[in-house]
């Protein structure tokens, strides 16, 4: 350790009223050694909290510090005798005079030992938390981590800290201000100040950084030596024989007195001492977005017209408003990569996208591979969904997508249907064909198919490379489950021992329709199954011709490759159906 590290200038410098997290209420010792002898280091974070309303300040500014409201202060409920009862969140300053609200208690554990801290339910109710492991996160921010604990190895706490952001707009709510008191202490033991780290320095006391800072330097002896004294009394008026002995009042007679006393020394060293304590404030801005419902005043503006004219997200809130907006399609992809989104589809053009806050954000694919979107559906997004659209915003392009206009505008919903959808339709229905008609199982085990169309999306395809990944995901989704030990069963083929899934499935097809009809439906498989193995190494004439087997024109932008490829794909898995079992119901690809 070093001069500086003692001094502790660098943390203190540093209020939390500033910070990113907030301690809510922390003892956090950390030790090396043993603390009587030389080269013991020491290093301690307490720190305590009330939540005060303002009528309080001025009383709380001059009568509480750090013995009222630090680590040591009894946070626990009290039931008077005359009935009055003082729930475990309130803070008395006298009895029954509550002036402020604990955000963290203490909960002993009688018999089993120990003692939990916990976070007001209240809080966590009020931001709508959830809480995972150690962390209280909020869903409807993509599941941000708002407040989190640390254990130590035996499970007990040391810390309990909340984002300040969060915090803010919850004492925004209660009016309240939150008063911290923080103490610091570093501590080693030299064998001599001459020499060591701090020999250029002296005990003195100071005020610095809005706290009190001090210094001590003192011999081990002084600190841990001294005198001692021990007395003993006893009493001698008991008969150990008697089955039910009762003691009498104690007198000079009855009892005996034994006394000693010593001088405790021959602790070699130094002591350095380093104190810090700090009483602070954390003021809320009156402004509550979470749990009052306040207006944001800082939601994004978005792009409306072909000049690049923008309209505050405020002014877009009303469903009268009659205006579009227009975005790349990059951000259903980063959408989804939320925790918690997920997408559907409506008709073959348009979709919603369900996010964390509950909402269902209706969008339209145009002419020119945008995402449209009815402009007052963005506007009533939380803040920070606004903001990830906002990122993907572009002047508008293709006009409005027709199948949301006939939707939104002329009430006539597009009776189409997604490739996406179809596909998994088309799954479903050969499985249930290889059921009732031969009584087993198609593929070796389920998925979810609403999990796995999160990835077997056309706005998968962005490049030639993650095309190849989407084609990956169609072997996955199908050709990888296919129940290959069913379908040897069923095989006639001479080297069906030697063949894989899809030209297992394809045996099977071509003694209904012959191996050249056969071969001719499963081309597209076969090409997607080709392109999957291009994924390692996207370049080259086996991707390309893997690519032309697909069926995909390279002509066509990346999104709408991706959507020729699960078309496709899909409809060789209908048409595996319609032959083997007849016309499946449900719409052709």
């Amino acid at each position: 350790m070093n001069e500086e590290w003692i001094l502790q200038k660098k943390e203190t410098r540093r209020p939390f009223s500033t910070a990113t997290w907030v301690p809510l209420r922390a003892s956090v010792t950390d030790e090396k050694g043993d603390v009587e002898e030389v080269g013991f280091v020491g290093d301690v974070f307490a720190c305590g909290s009330v939540a005060f309303p303002p009528e309080h300040r001025e009383l709380v500014e001059e009568r509480l510090g750090w013995s009222d409201i630090g680590t040591g202060h009894d946070v626990a409920p009290y039931a008077y005798k005359d009935g009055y009862y003082a729930t475990i969140d309130q803070y008395q300053y006298n009895d029954k005079q509550p002036i402020g609200v604990n955000l963290v208690f203490e909960h002993p554990q009688p018999v089993v030992g120990g003692r939990l801290w916990i976070l007001h339910p209240d809080l966590v109710v009020a931001l709508r938390l959830i809480k995972e492991g150690t962390e209280w996160v909020r869903p409807e921010e993509n599941f941000v981590v708002v407040a989190r604990e640390i254990l130590d190895a035996r499970g007990r706490h040391r810390l309990i800290e909340i984002k300040r952001e969060f915090l803010l707009d919850y004492l925004a709510a209660r009016n309240l201000s939150l008063r911290l008191s923080s103490y610091r202490q570093r501590v080693e033991n030299v064998s001599s100040l001459e020499g060591s780290e701090y020999g250029n320095l002296k005990e003195h006391e100071e005020e610095r950084d809005g706290g009190r800072y001090q210094l001590l330097v003192r011999s081990l002896n002084d600190v841990f030596g001294g005198g001692w004294a021990m007395m003993r009394v006893s009493r001698t008026d008991v008969d150990e024989d008697q089955d039910a002995p009762v003691m009498g009042p104690e007198t000079d007679a009855n009892t005996e007195l034994e006394s000693s006393q010593g001088h405790r020394s021959g602790y070699e060293g130094v002591r350095v001492e380093g104190e810090f304590w700090r009483d602070e404030w954390i003021d809320h801005q009156s402004q509550s977005i979470r749990v009052r419902g306040d207006a944001d005043t800082n939601l994004p503006q978005f792009i409306v017209e072909t000049d690049g004219k923008r309209m505050a997200s405020a002014d877009l809130t009303d469903e009268d408003i009659g205006r579009w907006l227009w975005f790349r399609s990059s951000v259903v992809n980063e959408l989804l990569g939320n925790r918690g989104f997920s997408l559907d589809w409506y008709s073959a053009q348009t979709g919603g996208i369900l996010s964390t806050s509950g909402l269902k954000t209706h969008f339209g694919i145009n002419s020119s591979d945008l995402i449209t979107v009815y402009a007052s559906d963005i506007a009533r997004l939380e803040p920070w969904e606004q903001r990830i659209w906002a990122a993907h915003n572009v002047v508008p392009e293709g006009g409005v997508s027709s199948e949301l206009l006939a939707s939104q505008v002329k009430a006539q919903p597009a009776s189409t249907h997604s490739v996406e959808s179809k596909l998994f339709d088309s799954m479903r229905m050969l499985e249930a064909g290889f059921r009732k008609t031969h009584g087993i199982s198609l593929f070796t085990h389920d998925i979810d198919d609403e999990a796995v169309m999160q990835h077997v999306t056309r706005f998968v395809s962005r490049d030639q490379a993650s095309l190849l990944r989407l084609a990956k995901e169609l072997v996955r989704a199908f050709s990888d489950r296919l129940n290959v030990r069913e379908l040897r069963k069923l095989a006639v083929h001479d080297d069906k021992e030697k063949l894989g899934s899809n030209k297992l499935l394809q045996d099977v097809l071509a003694q209904k329709v012959g191996a050249e009809k056969a071969r001719r439906v499963f081309a597209e498989i076969a090409g997607t199954y080709d392109m999957r193995l291009g994924d390692a190494h996207p370049t080259g004439s086996k991707v390309t011709d893997a690519i032309k087997l697909a069926g995909i024109d390279q002509n066509l932008s990346y999104m709408k490759q991706g959507e020729q490829l699960i078309h496709n794909f899909g409809r060789a898995v209908w048409f595996t159906g319609k032959f083997l079992f007849e016309q499946p119901a449900g719409p052709k690809p």
